[in-house]
């Protein structure tokens, strides 16, 4: 099988050190296989993504020497493609409207005594779970805002067992419990990065994913909507994330390590790519 791997920075900010580090690695996988390279914009966040930092990642992109195969897929251009999965999940019964503002989300884990949180962060109690068909529709009637939320409960009982291939630590089995029932869409995002990413690694046919380890337990999500959907499963690797000499991981807000101002303080790519080296390393 050809081998095809993508890199799929959000244009919020300008590119780190470690996005350099993501992107080699991705990159030179494929080439090593002879596959395709695919850029990808996952920029489903309108209000935070800005045409100048798409601007910037390809001019980062040229100064690295990192050429992608194929055009850019930009997710802001494919929100119907993202709501016809949601479509999908609806009518198969597997996604509901939740009506709970966040404080109300707080106040009733407060109120239940516990606050179980899960590594993509609180867990949904299903509060609109329970809701009958009539009060929802009556409540969606009404224009009242909502999420859609993913009934991770009814899914994992049609799909059964599920697994994926982690490149570093083998055959991990799946357990979608520990997002709950997370939101799939918003009314201000009408996509979230569990289903835009999803639907793209698949149309796109990609067969190898290569991320940062800080989105290991998304994978859970990620392979549960997969089996529902009937879409492919691509091998994953989740390498470490680079960190500074303080042992703070990169992040967009660091300044001094943005590929921009590395570039002019004189550095050229082969620097950067040995100081990534270096600090993947020592990681």
């Amino acid at each position: 099988m050809n081998m095809i791997t993508r890199f799929a920075p959000s244009p919020t900010g300008l590119l780190h050190l470690g996005h350099a580090w993501s992107a080699l690695q991705t990159s030179e996988a494929a080439r090593r296989e002879g596959g395709q390279f695919l850029l990808r914009m996952e920029d489903i966040d309108t209000e935070r993504c800005k045409l100048e930092f798409d601007a910037a990642i390809l001019e980062d992109m040229a100064w690295l020497g990192l050429d992608w195969d194929g055009p850019i897929r930009r997710q802001s251009d494919h929100f119907d493609a993202y709501a016809g999965v949601l479509k999908h999940l609806e009518a198969a019964g597997l996604v509901y409207p939740c009506f709970c503002t966040r404080k109300q989300i707080r106040a009733e884990v407060r109120a239940a005594g516990s606050a179980p949180h899960g590594p993509l962060g609180l867990i949904y109690p299903g509060t609109c779970r329970a809701l009958s068909h009539g009060e929802r529709s009556e409540r969606i009637d009404a224009d009242e805002n909502h999420a859609w939320r993913l009934d991770w409960a009814e899914a994992a009982r049609r799909t059964g067992p599920l697994f994926w291939n982690d490149q570093t630590r083998g055959t991990i089995a799946a357990d979608p419990a520990i997002a709950g029932d997370v939101v799939l869409a918003r009314k201000d995002t009408p996509a979230s990065y569990h289903v835009a990413v999803t639907h793209d690694d698949h149309l796109q046919g990609v067969t190898f994913v290569t991320r940062g380890v800080d989105l290991f337990e998304a994978t859970h999500l990620h392979r549960l909507l997969q089996a529902v959907m009937g879409w492919n499963v691509p091998e994953y690797h989740h390498h470490g994330l680079l960190a500074g000499p303080d042992g703070k991981r990169f992040a967009k807000r660091d300044k001094a390590m943005t590929l921009a101002s590395m570039r002019e303080a004189g550095m050229n790519p082969e620097d950067v790519m040995a100081m990534a080296q270096e600090l993947a390393e020592a990681s």
